[in-house]
């Protein structure tokens, strides 16, 4: 799956799942015109299929299926405590699509769904239509790719250039695309808006080839970072989750300085620094997963639900990451 680096409508999803009542939608038509040679099996409901019981996470990571969906419920969510505001008052987001096709060693998806399968619900217009109904009420800030990478699927969906264009229509709208991708280039044809963050995130070299599996390397999500501010976009730095492993500082410290030899700290939106912290239900079943993860056999803290680094590694770690990024960026610029 190394193909997935770069563009992942080069991967082939050998069997897709489609609900019957999601055939209609144009969604599902263009996403199914990119894989001819798939099977198509068409399902009732789309928990048919990824809520099996006895399903193997890891196994099926190496080879996921694509199901295609239609969501009924909880459209609009809002913002997870364990999830940075940057200040905005009505704080939300959305998950249009259900897993990643990237495969990060501490991601928490692994305790959070019981099948590594992507699901994409193809029914965008319904929430946008839910988006439009808050945005009468007020304004709001809607983060649209935290239970996915959008933007690395936006070959074969299309979903990053529709938030985009709706964003263009409604200005008391913010939304923010978080990606790992090098996939800048599936939306460099459109302007630039005014109220879309394309926040990319960052990790150490060291982390991306032994951690981050399928990822674009560092390098190449600073050319595409680069070429997205060159284009006019917002554009925001994530060094998150920073992980407490073996030479964290060295490792850290190299990548935060690569970042600005490609990317002018005047150029930017702001940078958003964290340590790794996920919930402690989806902890347990992620330990459970990989029992042998160094990065999970850390001596986590129970912090009001949330497993978390000590205070002291939390606060060296944090520090340590400020300092270095003052010395590019205005302190009012950074969000940790």
């Amino acid at each position: 799956m190394n193909s997935l680096k770069d563009n992942l409508k080069q991967c082939s999803f050998s069997h897709i799942y489609v609900e019957n009542r999601a055939f209609k939608n144009e969604n599902t038509k263009k996403i199914l015109s990119n894989f001819k040679n798939s099977k198509i099996i068409p399902i009732n409901h789309y928990k048919d299929v990824f809520n099996r019981k006895n399903q193997d996470f890891l196994l099926q990571k190496k080879s996921p299926n694509l199901i295609l969906a239609v969501k009924e419920n909880g459209l609009i969510y809002k913002g997870a405590k364990v999830c940075e505001s940057f200040g905005n008052e009505y704080f939300y987001y959305t998950s249009s699509i259900m897993n990643c096709i990237y495969n990060c060693e501490y991601c928490y998806l692994q305790g959070m769904y019981p099948s590594a399968n992507v699901v994409v619900f193809v029914n965008l217009d319904d929430v946008l239509n839910e988006v439009t109904h808050i945005l009468e009420k007020h304004s709001a800030y809607i983060c649209i790719s935290y239970d996915t990478d959008i933007l690395a699927f936006e070959n074969i969906t299309g979903f990053a250039r529709k938030w985009i264009d709706f964003a263009r229509k409604h200005k008391n709208l913010s939304i923010e695309i978080r990606t790992k991708s090098a996939n800048f280039k599936s939306i460099e044809n459109l302007n630039p808006t005014e109220n879309v963050i394309l926040a990319w995130t960052f990790s150490p070299e060291y982390v991306v080839n032994k951690y981050e599996v399928n990822t674009p390397n560092l390098y190449s999500r600073l050319k595409s970072a680069k070429s997205a501010i060159s284009n006019g976009w917002k554009v925001r730095l994530c060094f998150d989750p920073i992980l407490y492993i073996k030479n964290w500082k060295e490792h850290y410290r190299k990548c935060i300085e690569d970042t600005f030899k490609v990317i002018s700290p005047t150029e930017i939106e702001d940078v958003s620094v964290g340590t790794f912290r996920v919930s402690k239900d989806y902890f347990k079943k992620m330990k459970k997963l990989n029992p042998r993860s160094k990065i999970l056999a850390y001596p986590f803290c129970n912090k009001e639900g949330v497993f978390t680094y000590s205070k002291e590694h939390n606060e060296a770690m944090m520090n340590f990451a400020y300092n270095i990024l003052a010395k590019y960026v205005k302190e009012e610029s950074i969000f940790i």
